[in-house]
């Protein structure tokens, strides 16, 4: 159970010291959506996970789209064999993912990565800034602070991010020391998807404060779960993607 302890240890670490930054990601959440934007999660690796908590889930938000390294393949017709594990390493691929993507001027992103200093993630980040949208970080300052950046700027993600969301995993990632050096056991695919919920979840108070109907998925394997998401997908039509 040391494994368990540790993650819990850090889960409520993080909740606590995070609340101020959550509450400003949050809020800049309801002032997208209450204008008709959209919440664009983006991550590659395993942080891809962690923009599929954010969009497109059961009981998270309709307004809400996933961007990744795949969309090159499924929307911009390029072969699968351009995927590989170095791609999140180039900027030039960022450009491309975000002109396939539906982005209006109201949308807010939020962009994951534990390191923060992939040339991928990083022109994302100064792109989406170029842009005007708010940008929403959730990344380790412990480990991005002790890495030198991948792109040519020398920027991390946390330098352009409006609000930063710090995930606590350590440098490394793994929380449990082997013998003669090492460690095991990531955290930060935990502690991240625990700060995209705290997020979404405190948009969605401050929307039902406000007395509106958030716009919330049902999951698909419950009665009527079907007919309510797509009555709730047509008020995005075209601004949405799902599907692919």
């Amino acid at each position: 159970m040391t494994y368990a302890t540790k993650v819990l240890d850090l889960a409520r670490q993080v909740a606590e010291s995070q609340a101020e930054p959550v509450s400003r990601a949050a809020a800049l959440l309801v002032t997208s959506i209450r204008a008709g934007g959209v919440v664009n999660a983006f991550g590659s690796g395993h942080s891809e996970a962690i923009a599929m908590e954010i969009a497109g889930r059961a009981g998270g938000l309709v307004p809400s789209n996933r961007l990744s390294p795949r969309d090159l393949v499924l929307y911009g017709g390029q072969p699968p064999s351009v995927l590989t594990p170095e791609l999140e390493r180039d900027p030039a691929v960022a450009r491309q993912i975000y002109d396939l993507a539906p982005v209006e001027p109201e949308d807010v992103f939020v962009l994951v990565s534990s390191s923060g200093v992939n040339g991928t993630v990083v022109e994302l980040a100064r792109l989406v800034k170029d842009r005007g949208h708010p940008l929403i970080a959730i990344t380790s300052v412990q480990h991005s602070t002790r890495m030198t950046s991948r792109h040519p700027s020398g920027g991390k993600l946390l330098d352009l991010a409006d609000v930063v969301l710090d995930n606590g995993a350590p440098y490394g990632d793994a929380i449990l020391d082997l013998p003669g050096g090492g460690s095991y056991g990531a955290v930060s695919t935990i502690t991240s998807a625990l700060l995209a919920q705290l997020v979404v979840t405190e948009a969605v108070d401050a929307l039902v404060a406000l007395g509106e109907t958030p716009p919330i998925y049902l999951s698909v394997n419950v009665t009527g779960g079907d007919e309510h998401n797509k009555a709730l997908e047509s008020r995005y039509a075209g601004r949405i993607r799902r599907g692919k």
